[in-house]
């Protein structure tokens, strides 16, 4: 069988390169880091332990079919996968405060009418039903498929058309074209929901103001497959799929970069090492940033002018989060959340600051919108005295602030902690040290696939114009998140094992 190099080690490179293994083809990854699993990241000190990538799992069936598939342990087995029950507490700035049930969608609508009001559940509940048709609609060709060549179909926004007369908008410009921001507006019309609605966007590093409505697709995923732990935190979900992979054969070397994609005779032919190292191949897998690209390839263009261009405008799902581990004095009380959303008191000052505000300037929000993860997980904490809790707010990557300013970087993270105590009472008190994770250092973060808008929320396609080379991980189709970069990987595995004519799982 054919030999694959895999340039990267992030969680769709391994998913793809454990497929691939297991289809009977020799895999070797080469990762210019010194280990695993991408933005999959965990810190420790002290007998404290925090994710410093994603701290929950939606769509566990990406996991679960790629562990089947490649061999006969389930996932269930490698990790230890619970449900998150509640599985997130909203507080909003006037005071209110809901609770949301795990994948209920009864729940929900009683949460809410109980909490914001009676009538309030049944407007959302009939969102997530136009979400769901949206979701039904687009599910196959934008995750389950390879990037079609007439991927300008996915241009179109799926989510359901309403009366033109409640949107009210003139000019020509018909409901589904409507942005998320407005169709909050006018379906949802109470403030706390349009909050709601509009904070799942801005996790996934998306402006409401300008992404499709088709975004409401994205609440919609979390309160029907539900929101997942794994015990040990996220890294152990990276730890299984390196584990796998090393199982079947998979061949990895750390601190090796590779400065060239070697081509011969009109396709990939391997790559070439930072140290002059040749590595052979007959097919490339890159689990990079697909703008990366063309400098590994002499500059060549790997996407034509009709293809999906490689790099996002701002506001596209390329922000950043600021991130605060915090070791906590004290035990993790019994009724606490494991997710907590503290919504800012601006809404509008929000996205403006993140994304800019229409003319050019961004003023940082002082009090962002913040996620709080109090994981009751013996692992992350030295005893049952103490508790590790992690902060993270989506922010601009670069502009507004200088992350690399030390002062700015600690007068941010003030602002977080301040605004977390809505959610954990006496926080700053309770403070043993802090490590704070700047967007310098980690960079923007991709969002996952979206259709609508002329397609400026798509990734480039896997497939590229240099036969035998393929784009896999959060950067390519169909974009960023942990259920995503799975199916990135299950997508590149298929089209080398089948041939680039494939079209997705039957």
């Amino acid at each position: 069988m054919a030999g694959i190099a895999v340039i990267g080690a992030g969680m769709g490179a391994m998913a793809a390169a454990a497929r691939l293994a297991v289809a009977g083809h020799r895999v070797a990854v080469f990762e210019r880091g010194a280990t695993y699993g991408g933005a999959v990241g965990r810190f420790e000190r002290d007998g404290f332990a925090f994710d410093t990538g994603p701290g929950l799992l939606h769509l566990p069936a990406v996991y679960r079919d790629l562990f089947v598939k490649t061999g006969r342990e389930p996932l269930e087995r490698c990790v230890e996968l619970t449900q998150v029950d509640p599985a997130s507490r909203h507080v909003f700035p006037d005071g209110t405060v809901v609770t949301l049930p795990n994948a209920s969608r009864a729940g929900v609508l009683a949460a809410l009418d109980e909490a914001l009001g009676a009538g309030r559940g049944e407007r959302w509940s009939d969102l997530m039903v136009r979400a769901r048709e949206a979701w039904d609609t687009a599910r196959r060709p934008l995750l389950e498929e390879p990037l079609r060549a007439d991927w300008r179909v996915l241009g179109r926004d799926p989510y359901p058309a309403v009366r033109r007369r409640l949107f009210g908008l003139g000019g020509g410009r018909g409901p589904t074209t409507a942005t998320l921001a407005e169709v909050a507006r006018r379906e949802l019309a109470d403030p706390r929901l349009t909050a709601l609605l509009e904070s799942h966007a801005l996790a996934y590093g998306f402006d409401p103001r300008t992404a499709p409505a088709s975004a409401a697709v994205l609440p919609y995923m979390e309160q029907t497959f539900g929101s997942w732990y794994v015990g040990g935190g996220m890294r152990a979900l990276a730890d299984a799929l390196y584990a796998r992979c090393r199982a079947r054969k998979v061949e990895f070397t750390f601190g090796a970069e590779v400065t060239r994609i070697v081509e011969k005779d009109g396709r990939v032919a391997g790559v070439e090492l930072a140290d002059g190292r040749p590595a052979d191949a007959e097919f490339v897998v890159a689990g990079i940033d697909p703008a990366r690209l063309p400098e590994l390839c002499a500059g060549r263009a790997l996407w034509g002018e009709g293809d999906v261009r490689p790099a996002p405008e701002p506001g596209e799902g390329a922000a950043a989060r600021l991130t605060v581990c915090l070791a906590l004095r004290g035990a993790r009380p019994a009724d606490a959340v494991h997710r907590t959303v503290v919504h800012a008191a601006d809404r509008a000052a929000e996205p403006a600051g993140v994304f800019g505000d229409g003319h050019g300037r961004r003023e940082p929000c002082a009090r962002p919108t913040v996620t709080v993860l109090r994981p009751d997980d013996p692992t992350t904490r030295p005893d049952d005295d103490h508790e590790a809790v992690t902060l993270t707010a989506t922010v601009a990557p670069h502009g507004p602030v200088d992350w690399r300013d030390p002062e700015a970087l600690e007068r941010a993270a003030d602002g977080l902690v301040e605004t977390a105590e809505a959610a954990v009472p006496g926080l700053r008190e309770r403070v043993l040290w802090r490590e704070v994770r700047s967007p310098a250092d980690s960079g923007p973060v991709p969002g996952p696939a979206l259709p609508g808008r002329e397609g400026r929320f798509l990734r480039p396609g896997n497939r590229t114009r240099i036969p035998g080379l393929y784009a896999v991980g959060g950067w390519s189709h169909p974009g960023g998140g942990l259920a995503h970069a799975g199916m990135s990987g299950a997508l590149v595995a298929g089209l080398i094992v089948h041939g680039d004519d494939w079209h997705g799982s039957e």
